[in-house]
């Protein structure tokens, strides 16, 4: 299904959808002096966000909604022990959110829920008026992907992707790099998710995190849904952290974009492995008799429009350090990543600077000398920040952006267009491969939308 035919079969939209008004936020919003937010899932994810947020004194908490009483017990802990308050909950059933998405006293929200329903937690939520922090994942259906640009183009309630990779700080100084032009022209970009999941998809919760066998209603935390993709997909699952870094670099959706992905599978023997040999598994453990349609590496190749290829790869259920994998490779130089939050660990070489002597460098010296000027202003704010700093950049643009009447550096276009790889991919892989194209959700814009991310020094 193209644009143009999903638009036709639900609503058909005005010219100029993707004009956006003078102002881009509420005027109501814009007068306030605090952000007021509601928090639709309060899990770890919402936690690290709502830790973000009780340190601010530009917003205000309202609301949160979250049917697991345990999460929530968690998220209030943090509202008192941090500013001595409480606010409204909502913990009864499913649909409990949509009191919270009613109340006239909220103007954004934090989604934080489990990846099915992120479609119609955001929709709803744009609908109801309400800004939107998205949380990342990969769509469930390349409808999805259409329904939230159709509902943000019929509302012009912007939605942000909380992709917070593309804050991290090695992967910004890579960006300042390219801009600055020491790659050259680029050619080619890889990253990818390569993280060892295994104690979170089987996890009882009863003695740590990450330990157990056990997933739905008898998991804990990401366990109660997570694992249950593994058992019934096989794609490139969670795509935007490798993609969403690429996307900055290589311009995706601003002079550039994705035309065509091709995803292959490996087999599946991680997650049984694991179950056989856990203290707590074994043969006969119920556990040890599912069939994973998951395979243990996917790799997906995506070519551009400006003739650029980039790769991702999914890897989390095997044995393995945690890494991204990133690559970034120009007609001048390139940056290899082996592994996060260490600046020994990745290595760099340009080819003319270097008096052409084919020998890696350590990246050190060039990521403090590029040094993202974001970084170099907030390093301080974002020290005791989640995932080395990176939460506090990616939540800090969100209010900012807000307050300040500015569009999200990561739009709506950018959600679709990242999230529709993980059912391309699906599709591409139970085809043996075949291409699949990609979308142009901005309907023929990418040519004259400008980059802004990482443009300001503010956030």
């Amino acid at each position: 299904m193209n644009r143009r035919n999903f638009i036709k079969n639900t609503t058909v939209l005005g010219a100029g959808a993707l004009i956006l008004p003078n102002s881009i936020f509420s005027r109501s919003t814009m007068l306030r002096k605090k952000v007021r937010l509601g928090f639709i899932g309060v899990g770890f994810r919402g936690q690290n966000h709502l830790n973000e947020m009780v340190k601010r004194n530009d917003v205000e908490i309202v609301a949160l909604a979250d049917p697991d009483k345990r999460m929530m017990a968690s998220a209030l802990e943090i509202i008192h022990t941090s500013t001595n308050g409480t606010c409204e909950t909502y913990v009864a059933g499913d649909y409990g959110y949509r009191k919270l998405l009613a109340r006239k006293d909220i103007d954004a929200v934090f989604v934080s829920s489990p990846w099915s329903w992120h479609y119609r937690h955001g929709t709803e939520a744009m609908q109801a008026g309400k800004i939107v922090a998205m949380e990342v994942c990969g769509a469930m259906s390349l409808e999805e992907c259409y329904g939230y640009v159709k509902t943000y183009e019929e509302t012009k309630v912007p939605i942000m992707i909380m992709e917070n990779v593309c804050y991290r700080r090695d992967v910004m100084a890579i960006l300042n790099m390219v801009k600055k032009g020491l790659f050259g022209e680029l050619i080619h970009g890889q990253g990818g998710y390569e993280h060892d999941l295994r104690g979170v998809l089987f996890n009882d919760g009863e003695t740590a995190y990450n330990s157990g066998v056990e997933y739905g209603e008898r998991g804990f935390s990401e366990a109660k849904w997570r694992t249950e993709h593994y058992i019934q997909r096989n794609g490139e699952l969670y795509p935007t952290h490798g993609i969403g870094p690429l996307a900055n670099m290589f311009g995706l959706n601003r002079g550039n974009r994705m035309m065509y992905l091709q995803s292959m599978s490996s087999k599946s023997l991680g997650l049984h492995k694991y179950i056989l040999e856990h203290e707590k598994g074994g043969e006969l453990h119920p556990n040890a008799s599912i069939s994973f349609s998951q395979g243990d590496i996917v790799t997906t190749q995506i070519k551009c429009a400006n003739g650029e290829t980039l790769m991702l790869t999914h890897d989390t259920s095997l044995q393995r350090p945690y890494n991204l994998g990133f690559r970034i490779q120009g007609t001048e130089g390139i940056w290899q990543d082996f592994g996060w939050g260490n600046n020994e660990q990745g290595l760099i070489y340009f080819e003319k600077k270097m008096d052409h002597d084919h020998r890696w460098r350590n990246t050190k010296e060039w990521l403090e000398k590029y040094d993202h000027p974001l970084w170099k202003r907030h390093a301080r704010s974002a020290e005791k920040s989640g995932h080395g700093g990176m939460d506090y950049f990616v939540d800090n643009a969100f209010i900012e952006c807000i307050k300040n009447d500015i569009e999200f550096p990561l739009d709506v276009y950018d959600l679709a267009s990242w999230y529709s790889i993980t059912p391309l991919s699906e599709k591409s892989i139970r085809e043996g491969g075949a291409p699949q194209n990609i979308p142009d959700f901005t309907n023929g814009q990418w040519r004259q939308r400008s980059n802004l991310f990482g443009n300001s020094n503010k956030f």
